[in-house]
């Protein structure tokens, strides 16, 4: 049992009443009756809450939790009594959410129920571990407060965010990628693989024009392409220490493994089979290129529980690992980081024999905080030096993706938010420029 904040302020008030009885006797006896009668309408409060209330709740929410994304939890909770109740509602939340002053107030009357809803945002892949859940009820009187355990402990898995992944699959089926940013690229020339010969429409390319079918025919007949299919697109991603950076609560490994995910969907979904890679100082994760119904879900429980490590990442280790893995000239995506230009020298030996087995497009990030840093007004030469710095190193990023470029590598450099949408437009423009092998 516990005792309200109303007690201790009737407390100080019989307290205030029997120090009245140092200036005027009568007000001692007055106080010691108020103390009296305070002391039993506390126990028959005490005697309500443990006879007569009876409440319980339950934990409902998904089995598993989207990474980055918000994830509704409902909490149902009923007053069995024959009463009404005012009550605390306290959800022993994950660990690491870091929240403890999570609380529900409300009062329901006698046999009434009530289902609170709240969202969660995870930003850690791993197991969450909720606990109980603790009901503080009391009367209207307020004196007493009785706590109530129930529902059972309760473990969530947080995986990648297959939320996304959702939300692009229903803009597939309208052909409505537009509105997140997805662009329509036009075609350079014909597609790479011949699908058939038929008639002639208007609006078709004169170049399409079939000569001899038309001559055997004796009317205008064209040949019709399609996009080149069943070609190897696979997300390799670092691991290394620069992948730790956060943003938005989420390391940069996190926004690359949501990006690879949706990416790999948009590849199934374009006929193309999609892979997985990961390594750090070796390669510790692979998943062959595939386009079955289940590659997806096997995508995404090899990602659950990819971890940053500590150490940098060994380049001259990925070519003859994936080399030995993968026999076919493929798409290579790789996810990684570069914090200044002497970073990319190290790796730019070991990128160009990688580019030479394979189509190699390096995705790394923009500083955004920097950036923003850099924007604002300088007001001391302390500041001044430090814009000076901040500029440097933005420009070191803009100088490795031209570097990059130089030696026949691909690139996209883009902020940690807008990587999921700008990698995707890469991968359909490479697509329709005939440049993912």
């Amino acid at each position: 049992m516990f005792l309200t904040r109303r007690l201790y302020w009737a407390l100080g008030l019989v307290a205030f009443v029997m120090a009245a009885g140092v200036k005027w006797e009568p007000m001692l006896g007055v106080g010691q009756w108020l103390f009296v009668a305070l002391f039993a309408l506390l126990a028959i409060d005490a005697l309500v809450l443990y006879i007569g209330a009876r409440m319980a709740a339950e934990r409902q929410c998904a089995s598993r939790f989207s990474l980055g994304d918000d994830n509704e939890v409902r909490i149902v909770v009923a007053n069995r009594s024959p009463m009404a109740l005012k009550m605390e509602v306290v959800d022993e939340l994950p660990p690491q959410l870091q929240q403890r002053d999570f609380a529900l107030k409300t009062k329901l009357k006698a046999r009434e129920g009530k289902t609170f809803t709240y969202n969660i945002r995870p930003v850690e892949r791993g197991v969450y571990a909720f606990g109980h859940i603790l009901l503080f009820v009391s009367t209207r009187m307020g004196l007493a407060q009785r706590r109530i355990r129930t529902a059972k402990p309760q473990e969530v898995k947080v995986y990648p965010s297959f939320l996304k992944l959702r939300k692009y699959e229903l803009m597939a089926a309208s052909n409505n990628f537009v509105e997140v940013g997805l662009k329509r690229v036009r075609r350079a020339g014909n597609n790479t693989e011949f699908e058939q010969v038929r008639d002639y429409v208007q609006g078709d390319d004169y170049r399409t024009i079939n000569w001899k079918a038309t001559a055997r025919r004796n009317h205008l007949m064209v040949n019709s392409y399609q996009d080149e299919r069943s070609q190897q697109i696979f997300s390799v991603i670092d691991k290394g220490r620069l992948m730790q950076q956060s943003f938005n609560g989420m390391t940069l490994l996190d926004h690359a493994i949501n990006a690879a995910l949706v990416l790999s969907y948009v590849a199934i979904n374009k006929q193309d089979k999609a892979g997985l890679v990961t390594f750090a100082d070796q390669m510790d994760t692979f998943v062959p290129a595939d386009r079955r119904p289940t590659q997806m879900q096997l995508m995404l429980e090899s990602l659950y529980s990819q971890q940053t490590t500590f150490g940098d990442s060994d380049y001259s280790i990925l070519c003859p690992a994936v080399n030995r893995l993968v026999g076919k000239r493929s798409f290579m995506m790789l996810y990684t980081n570069f914090t200044d230009f002497a970073s990319l020298e190290r790796q730019l030996p070991f990128l160009r024999l990688f580019n030479r087995y394979h189509r190699l497009l390096v995705v790394f990030f923009e500083d955004v905080e920097l950036g923003e840093f850099t924007r604002t007004p300088m007001h001391s030469m302390e500041e001044l030096y430090q814009h000076v710095v901040g500029e440097k190193l933005l420009y070191e990023r803009r100088l490795i993706a031209s570097t990059l470029m130089q030696n026949g590598i691909h690139s996209l450099l883009t902020s940690p938010e807008q990587l999921t949408v700008n990698a995707i437009n890469k991968y359909l423009e490479m697509k329709s420029r005939q440049l993912l092998v």
